[in-house]
């Protein structure tokens, strides 16, 4: 069997055009057209905030994959899968909505910049619904790469929830590491509402105290690779995934400026 890891899905917090540049958003849109300029196959996932434009964005609504119901918090929220092409990089991307949590114009925080109370629904909502996209589309990916703190749980419910899954069995996830760590903790339900199929509170541990850092903890924990993706990450993070003796990629600004990581991401996903 080739080493080679030919379908790569991509869970992403931030795609510039979709939201303003930075690293995470443009990672998020020039790492999936390099990859599949390398003739691997991607998908590539983000959430429908509600300040993405629709009309000028050109969403339209999959019918066929939209329909299901997600229950968290013993409360039923409709899926809804959204796609859009970045006719330039002629690649798709998918986007997860939901009224409840993803029409607000605003990302992670109010105007006055107070994080959502509700921002660990958000993130079980947007990883349950990947996972679960995913499964109907039929296609199994061989590495899945989660970017910014949204996609966190991802590692969680694959490892867990979805392991004996055929679309997922034989998947390798990757987590990459950002500056974007929330500062403000989570509702301290977090852990009871995490809880999905398999998992469990014993799987969640670092959980009990539901902060930014112990949601990194929780994802590098169920994940087979670390990639750093900024300069500046939490130093406890780090040290962290360093304990687990994971494969780790370190952070390179050049490659980053010069476009040179992708290469080196494509030999990473290789190399689990």
């Amino acid at each position: 069997m080739s080493d080679i890891k030919q379908k790569i899905l991509f869970v992403n917090s931030e795609i510039f055009p979709y939201l303003p540049e930075s690293d995470i958003a443009k990672i998020g849109r020039y790492l999936p057209q390099g990859i599949q300029e390398r003739k691997r196959e991607i998908r590539s996932f983000m959430p429908r905030y509600g300040c993405i434009n629709e009309r000028t964005n050109q969403l339209h609504e999959v019918i066929r994959l939209s329909g299901m119901n997600i229950v968290v918090g013993e409360v039923d929220h409709p899926l809804i899968i959204k796609v859009a092409s970045i006719s330039s990089a002629r690649i798709q991307v998918y986007f997860i909505d939901n009224e409840d949590y993803f029409r607000r114009k605003q990302t992670f925080a109010d105007p006055d910049g107070r994080f959502f109370a509700d921002n660990d629904e958000r993130a079980i909502f947007f990883a349950r619904g990947v996972l679960e996209t995913v499964k109907k589309l039929r296609w199994a990916p061989d590495v899945i790469h989660c970017q910014g703190w949204i996609s966190q749980l991802v590692p969680v419910y694959l490892k867990k929830a979805y392991k004996d899954d055929p679309i997922f069995s034989t998947s390798k996830v990757v987590l990459s590491l950002y500056d974007d760590t929330p500062a403000a903790p989570f509702d301290p339900a977090f852990a009871d509402k995490a809880c999905f199929g398999a998992v469990t509170r014993k799987d969640l541990p670092f959980l009990e105290d539901p902060t930014g850092i112990n949601l990194a903890r929780t994802a590098a924990q169920y994940s087979d690779g670390i990639i750093l993706g900024a300069e500046r990450i939490d130093p406890e993070i780090v040290d962290y995934c360093k304990s687990l003796g994971l494969p780790i990629l370190p952070f390179d600004r050049q490659a980053l400026d010069d476009g040179g990581y992708i290469d080196g991401y494509c030999g990473f996903y290789d190399e689990l």
